[in-house]
């Protein structure tokens, strides 16, 4: 497999640094524990690579790894009419959510694009964190507010998760804050003590192995609490790591920007259950959305195996075709370790979307590849 470092040269261009490319209270220690690639989201600096990426992806399945993702950035809701913003936003029904619980909520503007697909913190009836992904939030919902005459304020608040993902990620998240960790279900949060300081402790991350995201809100405590899991972890084996290409594409882990964007609505992307409209709810893209249902959609994501034991990083959609006609284009790809072939997404035409389907795949430098469909998300083997 092709490591993303073997692409960076000497006579390589560079990014120029500045105040639009926003550093985070780890990006000191993110340096000085050999990050080899970031990338940029959110306007931050993102870490990508520190082992190599086969090492990462090993590591992360086996041990546990300490994430900046300061990049992943909070739109704050807080008001009277906080919940009625939220809803307004997004497609999904949460008017049951409770204090205390995460909800993925799919965002659509008034064509039913997606928007975003942040994760909702719910503090109370006028107070929510929507964790956004890398697209501008903050101005949208301030434009919903302003336009509807809503009494609520949004902001960007000052904080900077910091993720502990893998297996041994509940123990070492328990020397840090004590047993009570273990008590907080998938997709729920708490507040929890350390050092004198009140942070709010989530069940959740941008992996399929189990961890925890902890949001820091002063970024005195940064480089604190980084130093903090690494001496708590030293008998875990614990490491620096980053959100890895090869193992959220194996968990079925959309990315925005890659996998869809605001071009795309969430039936063709799969997140048909997250769009309530037998509800009586009322939110921005309710009539586009329902028109979209109506009608059918022709293309969808889906799944697709590649004969391929190496493959470039896909900076671009790949083209898929059947014979000389294209049917569509593989938006993310990578060789797995579990699968020991290349796995990816592809949005594809409603004619090829059946399980098995064999298509080809233009690849940079590699010419065609052999593929065949899958459904979502990818089942590993288990191990003989």
């Amino acid at each position: 497999m092709q490591e993303i470092s073997s692409i960076v040269s000497t006579s390589a261009p560079l990014l120029a640094a500045g105040r639009r490319m926003r550093r985070t209270p780890y990006t000191a220690r993110v340096e000085a524990a050999g990050c080899r690639v970031f990338s940029i989201y959110n306007h931050m600096l993102l870490p990508e690579v520190f082992r190599g990426d086969v090492a990462d992806y090993h590591h992360l399945k086996t041990h546990v790894q300490v994430w900046d993702v300061g990049c992943e950035r909070q739109v704050e809701i807080q008001g009277r009419d906080a919940a009625t913003l939220v809803q307004r936003m997004t497609c999904r029904d949460v008017s049951r959510a409770v204090p205390g619980q995460c909800l993925y909520v799919p965002l659509v503007d008034e064509h039913g694009g997606m928007v975003n697909d942040p994760v909702m913190l719910k503090f109370s009836d006028e107070h929510f964190w929507l964790s956004i992904a890398d697209s501008d939030v903050l101005l949208w919902a301030k434009g919903l507010a302003a336009g509807l005459g809503l009494d609520v304020e949004c902001r960007e608040p000052a904080v900077w998760p910091l993720a502990v993902q893998g297996p041994k990620a509940e123990t070492l998240v328990a020397r840090l804050f004590g047993e009570e960790v273990r008590q907080i279900r998938f997709f729920r949060f708490a507040t929890l003590a350390w050092q004198g300081h009140r942070l709010t402790v989530a069940r959740s991350g941008w992996s399929k192995q189990g961890g925890f995201e902890i949001y820091v809100n002063d970024w005195a405590l940064g480089e604190r609490l980084w130093d903090a899991c690494f001496e708590a972890g030293r008998d875990l084996e614990v490491g620096p790591g980053a959100p890895h290409n090869t193992e959220r594409i194996e968990g079925g882990l959309l990315s925005y920007g890659n996998d869809f964007d605001n071009g795309n609505n969430p039936f063709e992307i799969g997140l048909e259950k997250y769009v309530h409209l037998d509800r009586d709810i009322d939110f921005v893209g309710r009539r586009a959305l329902a028109a979209i249902r109506e009608r059918g959609i022709t293309r969808r994501i889906m799944g697709v195996f590649l004969e391929a034991t190496e493959l470039p990083a896909c900076e671009q959609g790949w083209p898929v075709f059947e014979e000389e006609r294209r049917v569509g284009e593989v938006t993310s790809a990578s060789v797995s370790p579990a699968f020991g072939e290349g796995i990816g997404y592809a949005m594809l035409d409603r004619s090829h979307w059946n399980e098995g389907t064999a298509l080809d795949v233009l690849v940079p430098n590699e010419g065609r590849v052999r593929a065949r469909v899958t459904p979502l998300p990818f089942i590993a083997p288990r191990p003989s």
